[in-house]
């Protein structure tokens, strides 16, 4: 079990932490998908509530399958070649209720993080990282942001992996990375926001 740490103030010189909601899209949430995430359904709802708390700071990723493929990419894909899916394709879609607010961002890559995301947000403002799946698309985004000097909370219970043990074994991996990451949970994010 990951211990969940007191929050901390965000040291944000702006006061403007950003919400990066990664990938929650219709490929994860299909029970019929080689990539189905067993508990998206249960964290749609705290992930909407962030969304909803951090109004006009919030960016939501897609993931599309990278075309053409190149070196390791075309191994993978012999592995899930139904995935191998134009970037309009449905399965692609973000399953978030149309009344939220959040720039879209799509990326070819597992990992979200990259100089673009980087200009979008500004030069050093900390980010709180919710979404699916823990284990891929999370941890490598949250990896390549904290490398990029950024202060990371990993909001527990707003994330899902492809199954509760490799949830778990991803959070206990991003817990080693304090105080660069901050296992946190939803509640202790909005008790903070409202306070603030």
């Amino acid at each position: 079990m990951i211990e969940v740490a007191p929050l901390r103030d965000p040291s944000d010189p702006s006061g403007r932490e950003w919400l990066l909601v990664i990938d929650m899209q219709r490929v994860f949430a299909d029970p019929a998908s080689p990539w189905a995430v067993g508990q998206f359904d249960e964290v749609l709802a705290p992930i909407e509530t962030l969304i909803a708390a951090y109004a006009g700071r919030v960016i939501a990723t897609r993931y599309i399958s990278p075309q053409p493929l190149v070196g390791a990419w075309e191994g993978y894909f012999e592995k899930f070649a139904s995935l191998l899916l134009p970037s309009d394709d449905k399965a692609w879609d973000l399953m978030l209720a149309e009344h939220l607010s959040y720039r879209t961002e799509t990326r070819a890559t597992f990992g979200k993080w990259d100089s673009g995301m980087a200009a979008v947000l500004g030069s050093d403002a900390p980010i709180a990282v919710c979404g699916v799946a823990t284990e891929c698309c999370v941890l490598a985004t949250v990896l390549a942001a904290i490398d990029n000097g950024r202060s990371v909370r990993v909001v527990a219970d707003a994330c899902a992996g492809s199954s509760p043990l490799f949830h778990d074994q991803a959070l206990s991996l991003l817990s080693t990375f304090a105080p660069l990451v901050q296992i946190t949970r939803s509640d202790e994010i909005l008790r903070f926001l409202q306070s603030a």
